[in-house]
């Protein structure tokens, strides 16, 4: 095994639809609050409106020779993009900055997530996240059933801020360390 971590350009961001989309299977998999919400979720309806509304964007992918075998998908976006039709993902009055980081989505292969992957994935978002001045707050979305990502993120220094609907996120947020 050779892991290779890719800063990639945004431009580029299409190397990352059948990661995107597993991801998407697999919070569906996990979910056991209203998965059929997952059915209309995919590269097209997630990544890319995510990336086209942020102001930043930062994608890392890990490959395995040529195989990618994970990713993650991070950006700094204006806090009112949170309050949309599909929801409102937090109290915009809380946020005293008009933008927030966001680790938006994080996927690592089943069988590649015993090497630290992980880990470096999160902490090489974290630092770029961390290189805007104009931003405090970060959040991370987990989807319910994956209790594993919430530890995980849980142990990196999040704490769980609420749910929104019915369960179905559980928000995760941090503020910025000066």
């Amino acid at each position: 095994m050779n892991l290779i971590f890719e800063v990639i350009p945004v431009e580029n961001a299409e190397v990352c639809r059948d990661a995107c989309n597993e991801l998407m299977h697999f919070q569906k998999s996990r979910a056991n609050i209203k998965p059929e919400l997952f059915d209309s979720m995919s590269f097209e309806t997630r990544m890319l409106p995510s990336i086209e509304k942020a102001i930043h964007n930062y994608i890392v992918v890990v490959k395995d020779g040529e195989k990618i075998v994970g990713y993650v998908y991070s950006n700094i976006s204006p806090k009112d993009v949170y309050s949309n039709e599909f929801a409102t993902f937090f109290d915009l009055s809380s946020v005293s900055k008009k933008n927030v980081g966001c680790l938006s989505q994080f996927y690592i292969k089943e069988e590649y997530r015993q090497y630290g992957v992980g880990s470096k994935l999160f902490n090489m978002s974290m630092a770029w996240l961390q290189k805007f001045e104009d931003v405090e707050d970060y959040f991370i979305y987990v989807s319910n059933g994956n209790d594993i990502a919430l530890e995980f993120y849980k142990g990196k220094g999040f704490f769980v801020s609420h749910d929104i609907l019915d369960g179905f996120i559980t928000v995760l947020r941090n503020k910025k360390i000066n």
